[in-house]
């Protein structure tokens, strides 16, 4: 009896029960937001993608809700159940805490959750990923919500008036007095461009009548997925060169590391400013009756020179890792059972280096979201039909008065490019430190 007492101090009823009533109470909020998105998208027609989202969130909740409600039931009524193997304590003996085995007074964590729980002990790293988390759907599930108007569409349903003034000079032929006035017309306009934030429009309409909203949400897209492809190259490469310099070592790893030195001297945005240029002078001719390049994916086109040259630092950072590796017992084992080299380096070393590479491919993204805006600032991203962050912002440099008296248009894409670098910054931030075997907060 004494030893169920001990161990039943390890989770009372109280402390189950807390935890219980918070599991429904996350779970019920889980599906009270399945509810209210499945009425908004009923409301805007999209009722199969309403009913699928429904239930595949109402699914996921219950799943939750009943796999740690039987994680709790299991503990709760485990600990409280004699042992066959232990020996049977009258009462009248006393037990003290050394008898009880050590790993029933304490509680065992994977290194995964070891990381999650650093993770989640930064408020800095929760900032970070509800910034990123909150970008993804406003990008992604926002559209299919905000259905009212198309990126590209232009507003000619609704007329503004527009007041025009202009100068008549009149001179008096008595004095010689030259005086001038303004006449102003008014002007009916067929688009409603430059109209402040409404009802119809959120956040207002551009200088063609188009809904700002619609191209934040479609610009968002082009911004993170062209950041994000970029990335993954720029891994992919940084990777396969990294551990084969790694671990072949000799003049392979001499060649490589030349190649890197070479690539760490180039200058990245002039070199991609002449690419521009170049793919705006290649784009109208003609290569075996198809265009050579289609001035549409000249984003794309760019990004990925951008990732062909700079995947030397990824490079670095795998070699370094392998080379202190590829001495472990684990690697002499591998030697000795005869695997092949690709086994050794893909299977046994490069996993190895994953949280290195997920740091830095979360701080990447920073970096890459800022070099597509500075380009589609400059004229070299993406068309204007298909506006990102960058381009919705170039309109500050042809026409001074939309960046003075119309933040409506400019503002909103600049705090979202914002935003994007700080969320992930600070996710990367946060996944540096929860990786870190030294850290111990």
């Amino acid at each position: 009896e004494t030893m169920k007492r001990i161990r039943f101090k390890r989770i009372d009823w109280n402390t189950w029960r807390s935890r219980l009533i918070k599991t429904l109470a996350i779970s019920a909020g889980v599906l009270l937001l399945a509810i209210v998105l499945s009425c908004v998208l009923y409301f805007c027609n999209v009722l199969p993608l309403a009913a699928m989202i429904s239930i595949m969130v109402t699914a996921l909740a219950l799943v939750c809700v009943v796999g740690i409600d039987l994680a709790l039931y299991r503990r709760f009524y485990v600990d409280k159940a004699p042992m066959e193997e232990e020996p049977q304590v009258s009462s009248a003996e006393e037990v003290s805490e050394e008898d009880v085995p050590h790993e029933r007074t304490v509680r065992l964590m994977s290194p995964t959750q070891m990381v999650l729980r650093r993770f989640f002990r930064s408020k800095l790293s929760i900032v970070g990923l509800i910034m990123v988390v909150g970008l993804f759907l406003f990008c992604w599930i926002g559209p299919l919500v905000y259905t009212k108007w198309a990126p590209d569409e232009m507003d000619d349903k609704t007329k503004k008036i527009e007041y025009e003034a202009s100068p008549i000079t009149y001179t008096d032929p008595e004095t010689g007095e030259t005086v001038t006035y303004y006449q102003v017309n008014e002007v009916e306009k067929d688009l409603n461009q430059l109209a402040s934030p409404s009802e119809d429009h959120p956040l207002g309409t551009d200088k063609l009548g188009r809904d700002v909203l619609a191209r934040l949400m479609n610009g968002g897209r082009i911004s993170l997925t062209v950041s994000f492809i970029a990335v993954f190259v720029i891994t992919i490469l940084g990777v396969i060169f990294g551990a084969i310099a790694g671990y072949a070592g000799g003049a392979i790893d001499n060649i490589i590391m030349r190649v890197c030195d070479i690539l760490m001297c180039l200058p990245g945005l002039p070199l991609l400013l002449i690419m521009g240029m170049l793919i705006d002078a290649w784009g109208g001719q003609q290569w075996w009756g198809a265009s050579m390049f289609d001035l549409e994916f000249r984003i794309y086109w760019l990004m990925g020179f951008l990732a062909l040259i700079s995947w030397s630092g990824t490079a670095r950072l795998v070699r370094g890792q392998i080379l202190s590796l590829r001495e472990q017992e684990y690697m002499v084992a591998a030697e000795a059972m005869g695997y092949s080299t690709a086994r050794k380096i893909f299977k046994h070393l490069v996993p190895n280096v994953m949280p290195q590479l997920i740091v830095n491919m979360t701080l990447s993204l920073g970096s890459m979201i800022l070099y597509e805006a500075s380009l589609s600032y400059l004229g070299l991203g993406a068309p204007e039909a298909h506006a990102a962050w960058g381009t919705m912002i170039q309109v500050i440099s042809e026409d001074t008065n939309i960046l003075e008296n119309y933040f409506n248009v400019w503002g909103p894409p600049g705090i979202c490019i914002i935003i994007a670098v700080l969320g992930f910054n600070f996710v990367g931030d946060g996944l540096r430190d929860a990786l870190d075997p030294k850290m111990r907060r």
